[in-house]
């Protein structure tokens, strides 16, 4: 069955950096679109980038030029690069896996930016 499990969040300052991985199983990653998303508390959940089969990459307003979103095919893993991390960043990071319509979550994990 599919699976996607996150790792690298963490507490961090202001103006810090975090990289966070998602790691896959149980499809076949490299023809398929992957993202981040977050939800911070009492919000919705939000896109944060994408990254197609090909590596075409889309972000989120609020975060462009300080995260950068990559993909390791033969890893079967994604990754977020967040630099130049502002408190409004602190949510739940969810990595995202869109295959055949239907969208596959991971369980969370939490990245907390202090002022």
């Amino acid at each position: 069955q599919v699976q996607l499990v996150e790792s690298g969040g963490g507490l961090v300052q202001a103006g810090g950096s975090l990289r966070l991985s998602c790691a896959a199983s149980g499809f076949i990653f490299s023809i398929n679109p992957m993202g981040w998303y977050r939800q911070a508390p009492g919000k919705q959940r939000e896109l944060v980038a994408r990254v197609t089969s090909t590596g075409n990459t889309h972000y989120a307003e609020s975060v462009k030029g300080r995260f950068a979103i990559s993909r390791d095919n033969a890893k079967n893993t994604v990754y977020l690069q967040m630099n130049s991390l502002k408190p409004e960043d602190t949510a739940v990071y969810y990595c995202n896996a869109l295959i055949l319509t239907r969208n596959y979550w991971g369980q969370g994990t939490q990245v907390t930016v202090s002022s």
